[in-house]
């Protein structure tokens, strides 16, 4: 099996307390598919400008990652420049340059177009089903979105979440979309939206997955040192959707362990800057966590 992401690449500008980075790879595909690739086959689709470093291209194949429907206009790529401050749970976006992000219509291959399992991580609702229209039907999508479409195409938003089997937004996402201050609200309301599943991620307090047929939650892993959270969320879904592509079936079992690889993949992520973490990661390294994980969050 093997998962189709659309997204973004980017170059991030990040500031930390820890220091300050400037236009390193980025962007919520990038941050999906160095978590995927653990588990299964990823192919991106993501627009990049004439300016993109031809060295990140060399890196995300050299990490598995297929760059087929990786398309490159005339402009500038997306960038994004934010700093975190505090308890760092939220970034303080300085400035967003859409660049060749603005115009973007995605392309699948047409040997991508039959691939079972998708994830639309966050662009316009409106791209996002232009590209799952290319698609052979799929067997399990998934889509994350943020508070700028809520608000800016709420209604293109919703007509999107009756085509995928589960959403996935973060807390304050979730409030918004809904109107409902209690997360289980919350995620009752999503649902009857249209997805099967709804999975809310909150930060450094875990995650709640819903469905009608059982519900989970997860505590986030503890980390000691707290670098950069970008790419965070987009981390753990490309753990989550990795290990669900692998699963001979999608029942409470599955979804859990899905949960928990997505959980570890992501609490490497925040160790460094960007995916310098994600980088070096090993499998091993991987399951040498999820054993300390299942020790914390058991009783």
């Amino acid at each position: 099996m093997s998962v189709l992401v659309l997204g973004t690449v980017a170059q991030d500008t990040v500031k930390t307390p820890f220091g300050r980075r400037a236009h390193i790879l980025g962007g919520s595909a990038v941050h999906f598919s160095m978590s995927c690739r653990f588990f299964t086959d990823v192919s991106l689709v993501a627009v990049v400008g004439e300016d993109f470093p031809q060295k990140y291209i060399r890196f995300l194949r050299g990490k598995g990652v297929d760059l087929t429907s990786l398309a490159q206009a005339a402009g500038k790529t997306f960038a994004w420049e934010g700093e975190y401050r505090g308890d760092l749970n939220s970034a303080l976006t300085l400035h967003t340059e859409l660049g060749v992000l603005a115009t973007f219509r995605p392309q699948v291959a047409l040997r991508q177009r039959k691939i079972k399992h998708v994830f639309l991580a966050n662009v316009d609702p409106d791209i996002q089903m232009g590209l799952l229209k290319q698609m052979s039907p799929p067997a399990f999508v998934g889509l994350d979105s943020m508070n700028y479409w809520i608000h800016q195409k709420r209604r293109a938003l919703l007509r999107a979440l009756k085509q995928v089997h589960i959403y996935v937004a973060n807390d304050q996402e979730a409030r918004d979309l809904t109107g409902e201050k209690n997360l289980i609200k919350a995620a009752k309301a999503l649902r009857s939206f249209g997805p099967r599943m709804v999975l809310i991620k909150k930060g450094e307090h875990g995650v709640f997955f819903y469905s009608d047929a059982f519900k989970a939650a997860l505590p986030a892993y503890p980390v000691e040192k707290v670098v950069d959270p970008t790419g965070a969320g987009d981390t753990f879904a490309g753990g989550f959707m990795g290990y669900l592509a692998g699963a001979k079936k999608i029942h409470e079992t599955s979804v859990k362990k899905a949960l928990a690889f997505g959980t570890v993949v992501a609490s490497f992520n925040v160790e460094d800057f960007g995916v310098a973490r994600t980088a070096r990661l090993t499998m091993q390294e991987v399951r040498a966590r999820l054993l300390g994980f299942k020790r914390y969050s058991s009783f």
